[in-house]
């Protein structure tokens, strides 16, 4: 059974099992190399199944995704990146290009047809942009959540040149990259030691 076919009380109050935390948090890792095993069209479609139903403003959703699975995409993607991460993304079955629609409101009637939202970002490019980079990359955390869930590892990257990369995959103009994700299957023995991360008292405020 789909976790979206289940009972829909889940997340009123009921608290993961530790188990899944550690996959989705404690031990999850951002992977590096790969193992040699592909990862399904089907998988990559319960993915996004999974993660287009995290909120975002005016449910406006405006990430989009490109999966990588290919040779040839490969070989148009790897000019655009840093040489840090060239190895690691030519290893990955799958580089996810997670970008963003720039006319992602000309959807609104239909993803929010409780009132005129549309008219909120026609002509008012400043909110455009604030809304469509704040957003996918809300929706970027949810993809790489629901990929975990999935029993994927993810290693999510910058490091590119974005004006290359439109060029060579939006030319349109209309989708512009926010960032890069390898999936698949991680190798552990190539992990780094996990970093730190701040504590609470460094990191938090509660007025």
């Amino acid at each position: 059974m789909s976790v979206l076919d289940s009972d829909p009380s889940v997340g009123n109050g009921k608290r993961l099992a530790p188990e899944a935390l550690d996959q989705l948090f404690l031990e999850a890792r951002t992977y590096i190399a790969w193992k040699p095993e592909p990862v399904s069209h089907e998988t990559l479609k319960e993915l996004y199944r999974l993660a287009r139903m995290g909120p975002t403003s005016a449910n406006a959703s405006p990430a989009r995704f490109v999966f990588i699975t290919s040779t040839r995409g490969k070989e148009r993607l790897l000019p655009a990146l840093m040489p840090g991460n060239l190895d690691k993304t030519r290893s990955a079955p799958v580089t996810a290009i997670i970008a963003w629609d720039v006319e992602f409101y000309e959807r609104l009637p239909h993803l929010m047809p409780f009132g005129d939202f549309r008219s909120y970002f026609v002509g008012n490019q400043p909110l455009i942009d604030e809304t469509g980079m704040r957003n996918s990359s809300l929706q970027a955390a949810y993809f790489i959540l629901a990929a975990r869930s999935l029993g994927l590892d993810c290693g999510p990257m910058s490091g590119f040149d974005a004006d290359k990369l439109n060029a060579e995959f939006f030319p349109d103009g209309k989708w512009k990259v926010n960032l890069l994700c390898n999936l698949g299957y991680g190798d552990p023995e190539k992990l780094y030691p996990r970093a730190p991360r701040l504590e609470f008292d460094e990191a938090c405020q509660i007025l």
